[in-house]
């Protein structure tokens, strides 16, 4: 008889802590590092009061998902979150082709904030299986988890799942967990607005090309 490995009872599980962990990370990428965003500029808070309040304004947003994101964060936190937010920023839209130059810092993080395998919990709870040593700060645990979870995906060959929108103007990253890695945009939005900007394209080349051609053409698609 054959185990397969991913189906093995509680496995959900740990995918699941996996992702939430990403989930986090592009969170604070996204709230602490991205300029742009649904093809405006956005600036980045750069106090650790802005960076606090972005960070909670997220987690009201999002029903408090991740379930990471807890109420005590501190101004002092939120900074040190911004600094690893920019650190993490680059894993995600490399693929698994062009990763040398991320390897590297995300190996630093995971040394620095003293990255381990631990099972958390006590005999009157189910023990869990985190990235941090018990007695981590808070900043610590959620950069040793973030940086895990993000190191286990490109160890895997999945790097493609790290994804940036592709949308124009548009910068947000996300964890793509569509069946075949295919996800491209970062919500419906940007994916309609890619619509719309690719439809109007085509409908310019084809004006040029009709009036190239001597043919009697309407006014331009707006």
């Amino acid at each position: 008889m054959t185990l397969d490995l991913w189906r093995i009872t509680g496995q959900p599980q740990v995918d699941s802590y996996v992702g939430s962990r990403i989930e986090l990370a592009a969170l604070l990428v996204n709230r602490l590092v991205i300029t742009s965003a649904h093809g405006r500029e956005v600036r980045p808070p750069t106090s650790g009061a802005d960076r606090l309040a972005a960070i909670n304004a997220e987690a009201v947003a999002n029903g408090g998902v991740p379930r990471a994101l807890p109420s005590a964060l501190t101004t002092e936190d939120a900074d040190r979150l911004a600094a690893i937010a920019a650190e993490l920023c680059p894993a995600f839209g490399m693929g698994d082709a062009a990763l040398a130059s991320v390897v590297g810092a995300l190996n630093d993080m995971l040394v620095r904030h003293g990255a381990v395998p631990n099972l958390h919990g006590d005999p009157d709870h189910p023990y869990r299986l985190a990235f941090h040593r018990a007695d981590a700060t808070r900043v610590d645990a959620w950069a040793a988890d973030m940086g895990t979870a993000l190191a286990m995906v490109i160890g895997v060959g999945q790097a493609a799942r790290l994804g940036v929108c592709q949308a124009d103007g548009c910068d947000l990253v996300f964890l793509d967990t569509t069946r075949n890695a295919s996800r491209r945009f970062c919500d419906l939005s940007c994916q309609n607005r890619a619509k719309a900007s690719a439809y109007r394209a085509r409908a310019r080349r084809q004006t040029a090309r009709r009036s190239a051609q001597g043919e009697e053409v309407g006014p331009d698609p707006a």
